[in-house]
Parts: C-alpha cells; structure tokens; sequence
C-alpha cells in the first residue's frame, strides 16, 4: 500500500544520535562526596563514563556497558536522571545525552582501572567535556535531596549502624555539618533499635539502628 499524499515515514525526520552519561557518586574518605570521572581514550582531559547507544540496545544496556568497559564496574543499577538535549551540547554533532546517577559505597569502585579513573570531590570537579559538570550538580542535588528525606536511601552504610555512622554519612553526602538534635529528629521515625550495641570503636557502646 501506498502513502497517502503528503503522509510522512520516519525516515523523513532527522534523528540525533543518542548517548548514555552516568554520575556514579560514592563517599570517600579523603574527598568527601565525590564523583567518579574516567580519561578520555583518544582525547585530552577527563569525562563521566558514558557511550553512545547501539542499535537494538535499551538505555539500561548502554549503561552498564558504558560502566564496565570504562570504569570497569558491573552490577550497578543506575537511575535515569535527565535528558540533556541542548543544541550545540556536542562538538559533535547533534547529540542527547540522558543522564543517569548511581551512589555506591567506595569499596564497589575498588576494581577501578589504575591511571584511567579518577574520584574527584563534586563541588570541584575540574574541567570536563560536553556538560559533564551539569550532569553532576544535578546528580549531588537529587542524591542530596533524597538523603534529606530519608536515612541513606542509597545504603552507603550496612543493614545495621549508629547514629553517628549515620549522620557522619549524611554529612559528607550534604557536605557541611548537621546539628546532632535536629538530625535526630528528623531520621528516628525511620529507624528502628535493634537492641544491640556496637562493639566497635572508643568510649561508651552505641545503641545500633536499622532502615524501618
């Protein structure tokens, strides 16, 4: 069957070329909240690990192929965070990025490619491509706003914890100082006491919690 007169295909319409980036944030201990960032194969400078998406292959798919061979990170699941689609983001070409980020306790990047990757703090991130930096201070305002609202959603921590572990956690996440009363309050209705004790660090044993 013919088109009708004036109906249009697909093929008629320019596409862009479509490309994964993902913030992959973790708390390290040295640099705080910090974001991890991988070299640039065949250019100069740094970038967030990302890929172009391949015919027949979902967003999903891109991610953790763009993960593993970049930073050599497996089993994350990333979340969708954002499609940048500015015109002339991309020296390239017409290109949209959606944007994806993923928090994970530092001993999950501990494979990381030595000399290729890099965790930088995410209130410096350097000079990046595209809009690398972008990408990232909207990734630290979601993941900072998530830990607002709940006791480590992203479960940097173990099952069970102290208060303190909790709030140090938090700190370094919203980077500045939480007063301890207000922290308290804010968190206790989302905890449970388990009844037991920490047996680790100095000075009196503190009561541990876990998520509700």
């Amino acid at each position: 069957m013919k088109q009708g007169a004036g109906r249009k295909s697909l093929q008629d319409y320019p596409r862009p070329s479509v490309a994964v980036d993902t913030a992959v944030l973790t708390v390290d201990p040295d640099a705080g909240l910090a974001v991890l960032q991988v070299r640039r194969p065949n250019a100069r400078g740094w970038a967030l690990p990302g890929t172009f998406l391949h015919q027949g292959e979902i967003l999903a798919d891109a991610v953790q192929r763009s993960l593993a061979d970049k930073a050599d990170i497996h089993g994350l699941d990333p979340r969708q965070l954002h499609v940048f689609d500015a015109l002339g983001r991309d020296d390239r070409g017409w290109v949209l990025s959606v944007a994806h980020v993923a928090v994970v306790p530092a001993e999950r990047l501990s494979t990381r490619f030595a000399g290729t990757t890099r965790l930088v703090p995410v209130d410096t991130p350097g000079r990046l491509v595209y809009d690398h930096a972008a990408i990232i201070e909207l990734a630290v305002a979601d993941v900072r706003a998530r830990y607002e609202a709940a006791p480590d959603p992203d479960r940097l921590l173990a099952g069970e914890f102290t208060l303190r572990e909790l709030r140090l956690v938090h700190e370094a996440v919203a980077g500045r100082d939480l007063q301890r009363d207000t922290f308290r309050r804010a968190m206790e209705a989302q905890l449970k006491a388990t009844g037991a004790l920490a047996g680790r660090g100095r000075g009196r044993p503190a009561e541990l919690f876990r998520r509700v």
